[in-house]
């Protein structure tokens, strides 16, 4: 199963910054059991919405030439206030470095601009058949569907909103 924690993407500038937005509806399934009474956004779901987020802006600024963009640590995270259903969480992550195959980015989730969660995560962006030693067919594969997703995500504004994203970028 697979778990989309972004609804949209608001603003791309590559290598430097992005702004999504991860929109809590109470037909989300595992708010029944997190909690009953208080339904609330699980901390490890903000921290993939931020992680989700980071990840587009990685790929987006490397115009897609990896297939793989994972987590590789977070930094200083906090959780600072609750999602509930009918809130938007606005995710803002900016990159701070980028050495190699891993990128350093400070990440930010607000709630009608009242922080939520913040941190620093650094990811680790690669190719399956150079690292793994697979088939590059499955890398080309992997590509094509998350340039599909991420023009879904970015599809709700107009092509304006994403000054500087090279047209193959969005296709």
């Amino acid at each position: 199963m697979r778990f989309s924690q972004l609804d949209r993407i608001n603003t791309l500038e590559k290598g430097q910054s992005i702004s999504a937005v991860k929109c809590l509806s109470l037909s989300e399934e595992y708010l029944a059991d997190h909690f009953p009474r208080f339904p609330v956004m699980p901390g490890v779901l903000m921290l993939e919405s931020m992680f989700q987020a980071s990840m587009w802006l990685v790929r987006a600024t490397n115009n897609f030439r990896h297939s793989s963009v994972v987590l590789k640590e977070t930094k200083s995270l906090k959780f600072q206030g609750f999602v509930q259903p009918g809130d938007s969480l606005e995710i803002f992550a900016e990159i701070k470095s980028i050495k190699e195959s891993l990128t350093s980015l400070k990440v930010i989730g607000t709630v009608n601009g009242n922080p939520a969660t913040s941190g620093r995560l650094v990811v680790d962006a690669f190719n399956l058949a150079e690292r793994e030693g697979l088939d590059p067919a499955i890398d080309k594969y992997m590509n094509h569907k998350f340039r599909e997703n991420f023009r879904r995500l970015c599809n709700q504004l107009g092509s304006e909103s994403f000054a500087g994203l090279e047209q193959e970028s969005l296709v």
